[in-house]
């Protein structure tokens, strides 16, 4: 097969897995992001654990969604990873959900 079909082909899961985190990032409260992965949760822990001469960090997450162009379920009950890497941890602004005053069950 042609170099450019393959490129085709990443671009094209590319677009789809940006257009899913789009449609499913409002129902997520943090972003987490690690050297090797980036997951949207509603719950995150991160712990730093000291060894002998170093430490890593623990990071465990429920409710999650994993940006992986390859993985056939991005949904995911509960992560755990453990890094000697940086981890960031942003907590997204929620947004209120209002319905149109046409559709308020209170008028």
């Amino acid at each position: 097969m042609d170099d450019e079909v393959f490129e085709d082909y990443d671009r094209e899961l590319e677009l789809a897995l940006y257009k899913e985190y789009r449609d499913v990032v409002g129902q997520f409260q943090y972003v987490i992001e690690t050297e090797r992965r980036f997951y949207l949760a509603n719950e995150v822990n991160v712990l730093r654990r000291d060894t002998e001469h170093d430490f890593y960090f623990e990071i465990s997450m429920t409710d999650v969604w994993v940006w992986d162009i390859y993985r056939a379920d991005r949904f995911v009950k509960s992560v755990r990873v453990l890094t000697f890497k940086d981890v960031n941890v942003e907590e997204l602004q929620r947004r209120d959900f209002q319905l149109p005053d046409e559709l308020s069950l209170d008028g």
